[in-house]
């Protein structure tokens, strides 16, 4: 399967580059520095590329706050790697790990 997010309508879907970044691995979204232009409704899309289904999340609406709280927030790593990860010599292996926090 493959996970892309849609932003605010079709066909306009969120570009990875080095504020956003789309999980291969469990189709989450994540945005670095939140702006003003993030601001909208995000959609995933979540497409079989055996039988070409597909199947579209409820609308997540992310907004900023006005208030100035952030709320706490302390820094951590999340890694979520199996014990031991087997590949066949000359493919491609993807781990991921993201750093987030206050």
């Amino acid at each position: 399967i493959i996970y892309s997010w849609v932003f605010n309508e079709f066909p306009s879907f969120v570009a990875e580059d080095s504020r956003r970044f789309i999980s291969q691995e469990t189709g989450n979204l994540y945005i670095s520095k939140v702006q003003t232009s993030d601001v909208g409704s995000y959609i995933c899309l979540v497409k079989n590329t055996v039988t070409n289904a597909r199947v579209l999340s409820p609308p997540t609406p992310l907004t900023l706050r006005n208030d100035g709280v952030m709320g706490e927030y302390e820094p951590k790593i999340e890694v979520h790697f199996p014990y031991t990860v087997t590949a066949a010599r000359g493919t491609t292996v993807k781990m991921e790990c993201f750093a987030l926090g206050k």
